[in-house]
């Protein structure tokens, strides 16, 4: 039990109230394409009908990466950077480390895509921001995870924005969690035959009770995340390495060690990869090579965290030899608690670290979430209805946000469906995005009641997600016994999983309520 004095406790409730009320819509849309970024992989193997399931590097790769290395001018061996891009496909990214003109750091280099046989589908020169962009197979789980990440702003501005996000998140994870005088108590309370004031309040504060511990990691990882490459590299870069961002970067991730700037022939990359999959049990998720074709070279595998684990694993190999060196820490040379600390943030951020079961847990999470922001929100308001006709804007911008963004991000789907078989998925998907957010708020600002409006948005969000599985069918995907005889089950559990979200919206927006007036949006009640 949790005991404030009076006016501490009315301090806290104001702090939680204007925490949520001034930044509230703005954390929804990052916690909302949060939920769907943790099923971005998913989602793009969906939505692009990939039906693939042996990785690049269980392929053989050597002698394709040996030839990309000698038609690249050898001062972009700098770094070689291998993944996976499209079915299983191989990505490879020759660069060099500069300092542009105004002090910023970046890679710039040669980028291959290429193709299942191994041969230069694409070739493109640049920075790394300038060539990693979304192609027309991943164009929809780019999106989403862009949208999450940044909200589309440019940077350095989007991720300072969402870093602020988060740290409103811990404001109103702390404050509601100070809030709460029977916090054990309220985890199972939730009086289902009591009056409408009492149940709207008790439905807000079990969700937010539960979500409250992942309120706070979710805060926690998405503002490190944020602020790391915006502020953190800068300022540590400044004081402890005259503003050399490069010489950071090589004392925390590098490999130590006596330059030997001797030509040598690479060790072998399919026999390194081998390796590296016994010994983790797990296929490299990315292949980074230092010094390209030297004799000092170095490759490091990185793979997902093993079974029972958080943290990612990373081995190091002598590139020369293609002999195993050792397990190597994301940070310094040595393991340590901050390397620890570091490298399980992105699981605790994506809740990949358990396979599908844990990103399942994560949704449901992030779900609850959305649904004590909005909650809030509208009880909020409800407080002040009777004494602030002027926050009918606000009332109406809940629902255009809340409700109206489920319904662009399916839209969004749609349109990355219909176009892809164009070539113009890239375009669509984005443009698909801000024609259907336009539309819903020129439609809310015009419509008569919001709460009619919303019902309408939810219902047609509800059509579109029974539509997108048909849709995926008509524009050219596999068919479910086409993926379950490839191995890929996802695609059919991603269409059930629209089908039955949209058609449990759809009986909750049109069934009729026995006995009573039907209520398309429930009314929230104020809650003191």
């Amino acid at each position: 039990m949790i005991h404030l004095p009076k006016e501490e406790t009315k301090l806290m409730v104001a702090v939680h109230g204007w925490s949520g009320i001034v930044l509230g819509l703005l954390l929804y849309a990052v916690v909302i394409t949060g939920m769907a970024a943790v099923f971005a992989e998913e989602i793009g193997l969906w939505s692009a009908g990939h039906v693939q399931t042996q990785s690049a590097f269980e392929r053989p790769f050597a002698d394709t990466v040996r030839k990309l290395g000698a038609q690249t001018p050898a001062k972009y061996h700098e770094g070689v950077d291998l993944f996976e891009i499209g079915d299983h496909d191989l990505g490879a990214f020759f660069h060099r480390h500069e300092t542009e003109p105004d002090g910023e750091f970046v890679s710039r280099g040669f980028y291959y895509q290429l193709d299942r046989d191994g041969k230069v589908a694409s070739k493109q020169f640049g920075t790394g921001e300038e060539v990693f962009g979304p192609r027309n197979d991943d164009a929809l789980s780019h999106f989403l995870v862009d949208t999450h990440v940044r909200l589309h702003v440019p940077n350095p501005w989007g991720l300072l924005l969402t870093g602020i996000l988060g740290l409103a998140m811990l404001v109103a994870a702390v404050s509601g969690l100070l809030i709460h005088r029977h916090l054990f108590k309220d985890i199972f309370t939730l009086r289902r035959k009591a009056n409408p004031v009492l149940f709207n309040r008790d439905r807000h504060s079990v969700a937010g009770t539960w979500s409250l511990p992942f309120a706070f990691v979710l805060a926690f990882t998405g503002s490190f995340f944020s602020f790391f490459g915006t502020i953190g590299v800068p300022v540590v870069a400044m004081a402890a390495f005259g503003g050399d961002v490069a010489a950071l970067n090589e004392a925390v991730f590098g490999n130590p060690g006596k330059p030997d700037p001797r030509p040598a022939g690479m060790g072998n990359l399919d026999r390194i990869a081998s390796d590296a999959i016994r010994r983790t049990g797990e296929v490299p998720t990315f292949v980074s090579i230092e010094n390209f074709g030297r004799a000092d070279a170095k490759v490091t595998t990185f793979h997902p965290p093993s079974s029972g684990d958080l943290a990612p694993v990373s081995l190091l190999y002598d590139g020369a030899e293609g002999r195993f060196l050792h397990t190597k820490p994301l940070i310094g040379t040595t393991p340590s608690a901050g390397g620890t600390l570091a490298a399980i943030m992105s699981p605790l951020h994506f809740g990949n670290f358990a396979g599908i079961v844990s990103k399942a847990v994560w949704f449901a999470l992030g779900f609850a979430m959305c649904y004590v922001t909005l909650t809030g929100l509208r009880l909020w308001l409800v407080r002040r209805e009777a004494g602030a006709r002027s926050l009918d804007w606000l009332d109406r911008m809940v629902t255009i946000v809340g409700l109206g963004l489920p319904f662009a991000l399916v839209s969004t789907a749609a349109a990355f469906l219909i176009a892809k078989p164009m070539g113009s998925a890239v375009y669509w998907t984005t443009a698909g995005f801000l024609i259907s957010s336009a539309l819903v708020i020129v439609a809310g600002a015009l419509w008569r009641s919001s709460a009619s409006f919303g019902r309408w948005l939810q219902i047609g969000t509800g059509l579109i997600m029974v539509m997108l599985p048909p849709l995926r069918l008509l524009t050219g995907g596999p068919g479910w016994m086409s993926a379950f005889a490839a191995n890929q089950p996802m695609i059919a559990a991603v269409d059930v999983a629209l089908l039955a979200g949209g058609a449990w919206m759809l009986w909750l927006m049109l069934r009729p309520a026995p006995g009573t007036v039907r209520q398309p949006l429930p009314s929230l009640q104020a809650a003191e």
